[in-house]
Parts: structure tokens; sequence; C-alpha cells
């Protein structure tokens, strides 16, 4: 197994989609800021992908676009700007992945029902091993999340340093 931290749509604006939105990305970044500092101890890849908007203006340096300042994602990190919900769909991920001879995501991000479950899908489309990080998805619905953690393969970060050794 050799895995890539994908860390989806973790940007400001998404903090205003719902009270419960905001307390969910803070766990969930607590638990994506673990993983990251663990990927990087191991030497693995991390990638920061962002939703873009370009009809709506929400592109790089618009407002709310950016990353919360504590999210430990560095500009040397892959960083990869998407249109579409899956995050492979017409950027360079999957090149970007195979060209570091990548064969397993573990996933993490917002949103739970949407961006992370069509990403998970598009990976395992593409033959790669998808993985969710569990407390590291968000989502504006609670019971989304769990749901999406319930029909996926998950791993807990326990496991997850374990396996990485």
């Amino acid at each position: 197994m050799k895995p890539a931290l994908l860390v989806i749509d973790v940007q400001q604006k998404f903090y205003n989609n719902g009270p419960t939105t905001g307390p969910s990305l803070e766990r969930a970044i607590e638990v994506i800021n673990r993983a990251i500092t663990l990927f990087r101890e191991r030497s693995l890849p991390v990638v920061c992908v962002q939703n873009m908007e370009i009809a709506k203006n929400f592109v790089p340096g618009a407002d709310g676009f950016d990353l919360p300042e504590h999210l430990s994602m560095l500009p040397s990190d892959l960083h990869i700007y998407k249109t579409y919900k899956n995050s492979f769909c017409k950027t360079t991920l999957e090149v970007d992945l195979r060209r570091l001879g990548i064969d397993t995501v573990i996933i993490t991000g917002y949103c739970a029902e949407h961006c992370v479950l069509s990403t998970y899908r598009g990976a395992d489309d593409l033959d790669l091993t998808p993985i969710l990080l569990r407390g590291g998805i968000a989502g504006d619905i609670p019971e989304n999340i769990r749901f999406v953690e319930n029909i996926n393969d998950l791993i807990s970060f326990g496991a997850l340093k374990k396996a990485l050794g």
C-alpha cells in the first residue's frame, strides 16, 4: 500500500453552511491535522483539494476560498482546484497520484455526502483504493456523516498509524 492523504474542500466559506457545519469542520480538522502530521513523518503525499465555482467568482483570492489558518496544509503540498464534486473529474489529481506511485487514497474533508462521497466513488472507479478516515469528514447534517462512514471502507487514526508503520 502506498497511500496519499486527500483533504477535500476544507475552506472558510463552508463554515457558514448551517449551524452544525462549523463544529463539524472543527472536529474533522483535529483529525485531519493529526493525519497530515503522520503522512509528513512518513514522507507520504498530502493533497489539498479546493472547490471552485467560476460562475459565482468563487476562485483563488475570493472571499472564503482560503483554507482555515489552523489547517496544517503547506504551500509545498499538492494543491488541486476542482469544479465538480468528484475531485478526479477534469483535474490532474489522478495523473499526479499515478506519477507518485499512489495506489490508495485516505479521504478526509467536507462535505460527507457530496464531494467526499463523489471522490470516494471516483477513486474506486479508477482502481485506486479509497478509505475514509474516521472522524476526518465533515458535513452539514450529522446523520449524513454517519451514513457515508457506514457504507464505505473506514479506518481509524490509530489503525492508520499502525498500518503506516
